[in-house]
């Protein structure tokens, strides 16, 4: 990925309303050159898709739970769609809770679930409802729980703050190149 397309999907991520006009002169190019990396990085697979991220309490949810998972045996191509199959259904069934992901290995687990909750209770149920898989035999369910009504956060799930940490490892690792030509 060059400099350019690099900057554009940052720019991208802190705001994907802007024109390519606007984007053009955000970045001191063409639109035109806006307008082709952004079929580029569409065409590649950088760009997924265009949305935006909303205050998640402000439309009903207070908890967001990042849930590590041990299994206690490995699951077949089959029964791991059928657990999945089994998680849209519930999805499907009860609104009050949401999986925005779920895998991936670390913390001593095999799955890591990522799921909004209208409140507490519904976190309880969703938790009990990991653990009693009869298909997924789960071991240990570990949860990180985060109060999404906190008006004091560290720092809030922000895709400006990622672009933001991308664009200055960006510069770092120029300067670090500079350095190193000038020796």
């Amino acid at each position: 990925m060059n400099k350019t397309e690099l900057r554009l999907l940052c720019e991208l991520m802190k705001n994907s309303r802007r024109s390519d006009r606007k984007l053009a002169k955000a970045l001191g190019v063409s639109q035109p050159t806006v307008s082709r990396t952004l079929k580029k990085l569409e065409t590649k697979g950088y760009v997924k898709e265009y949305t935006m991220l909303p205050d998640f309490a402000e439309i009903g949810f207070e908890i967001m739970a990042i849930t590590f998972a041990k299994l206690r045996e490995h699951l077949t191509r089959e029964e791991l769609e059928k657990a999945r199959s089994d998680v849209r259904e519930v999805m499907n069934r009860e609104s009050s809770s949401v999986i925005l992901g779920m895998s991936g290995m670390g913390c001593e687990a095999d799955r890591v679930i990522i799921s909004l909750h209208e409140d507490y209770p519904t976190y309880s149920s969703f938790i009990r409802f990991v653990k009693n898989q009869t298909l997924v035999k789960t071991g240990e369910v570990k949860s990180f729980v985060i109060d999404l009504t906190d008006k004091d956060q560290f720092l809030p799930l922000s895709f400006n703050a990622l672009a933001g940490y991308i664009l200055r490892s960006e510069r770092i690792t120029e300067k670090q190149a500079r350095k190193k030509e000038a020796e």
